[in-house]
């Protein structure tokens, strides 16, 4: 099977790392020039504590440089879903699979959107990554669960065989019949502690200890799984103190959120998606929001910070 990352950033490059470590056929592709030049010309150096290892890979900023694939899987920012996958229109065959393992809610409508239902496969990931600098990433893939599925919940060869690669790379996968189930599960897990961590500028270690920061994420995952619950969404777990320990567990002390990384890095962060897509349909289903309200003004007031320090250099 051949898979593309399409996008390889700090959760791209883990995935893609792992998958090429295995001696899976993988592309790594990224519009960041120095980091592609340093796989190509070092290797991806994955670091998981206690232990390292540099992965050959192969990496390109160019598109066009990929054969049409049998899978892509999709690791862009939300807010450039649409685009990437627009731009990567040549790599895409007769019986190409696209699998978004990104933040947030309705990036799978948009890829539906651009390539119709039938390409279109679900997942959610809990393995994470940092971003050392390029061709160096800090990982977190032991004991770090993969959701996959079909957006109608059947068991068909072709995700079934995703689900075995997976595994056989030794990123542990569930071929799940309840697609929308697992992507909010996920959702729940961003809403337990990305804006609460790039809001304190905090990493999980520091986070584990306050108590009062596990109270209010507890607030704001009460309140989504209401929203989800009112959305006719069926949750695997429903308890906010279980899904905070779900996210932080088995990753380093040291270990930062991609939308702390975000906010260290002055981008734009996937809030719309996360917390915002709680309030939108908190709105439509007449459920207060008011913890994630105020998280998304928080995220917000820093963005817009940032950005007029920008304009002021």
């Amino acid at each position: 099977m051949k898979i593309c990352m399409l996008g390889s950033g700090a959760l791209g490059s883990t995935i893609g790392g792992q998958l090429a470590a295995a001696g899976l056929d993988v592309y790594l592709f990224d519009i960041w020039e120095e980091h592609v030049s340093a796989m190509i010309n070092r290797g991806l150096k994955i670091i998981e504590p206690p232990s390292e290892r540099l992965v050959k890979v192969r990496a390109t900023t160019n598109l066009r440089e990929i054969e049409p694939v049998d899978l892509i899987i999709i690791l862009v920012k939300s807010f450039n879903t649409r685009k990437a996958i627009e731009n990567a229109l040549s790599i895409i065959g007769d019986k190409t699979m696209v699998l978004s393992l990104q933040n947030g809610l309705g990036n799978e409508e948009i890829l539906v959107d651009v390539l119709g239902k039938t390409r279109v496969i679900c997942g959610k990931t809990y393995v994470g990554g940092v971003l050392i600098g390029p061709g160096e990433v800090l990982a977190g893939v032991t004991g770090k669960l993969t959701y996959i599925g079909e957006s109608d919940g059947e068991m068909t060869e072709r995700i079934v065989e995703v689900g075995r690669l997976f595994n056989q790379a030794g990123i542990e996968t569930t071929v799940s019949d309840n697609s929308y189930g697992i992507i909010w599960s996920k959702l729940l897990i961003n809403i337990a502690t990305g804006a609460l961590a790039a809001i304190t500028r905090l990493p999980y270690g520091v986070l584990n200890t306050m108590e009062d920061v596990i109270g209010c994420s507890a607030e704001a995952v009460s309140e989504a799984v209401a929203v989800a619950k009112a959305s006719g969404v069926d949750l695997s777990i429903n308890d906010p103190r279980e899904i905070w320990y779900k996210a932080t567990e088995g990753l380093p002390p040291e270990f930062k959120t991609s939308m702390l990384q975000d906010i260290e890095k002055g981008s734009v962060t996937e809030i719309d998606y996360i917390n915002g897509s709680v309030v939108r349909l908190g709105e439509k289903y007449n459920i207060p929001t008011p913890v994630n309200k105020t998280l998304v003004t928080c995220i917000k007031g820093i963005e817009f910070q940032q950005k007029m320090s920008e304009n002021d250099n």
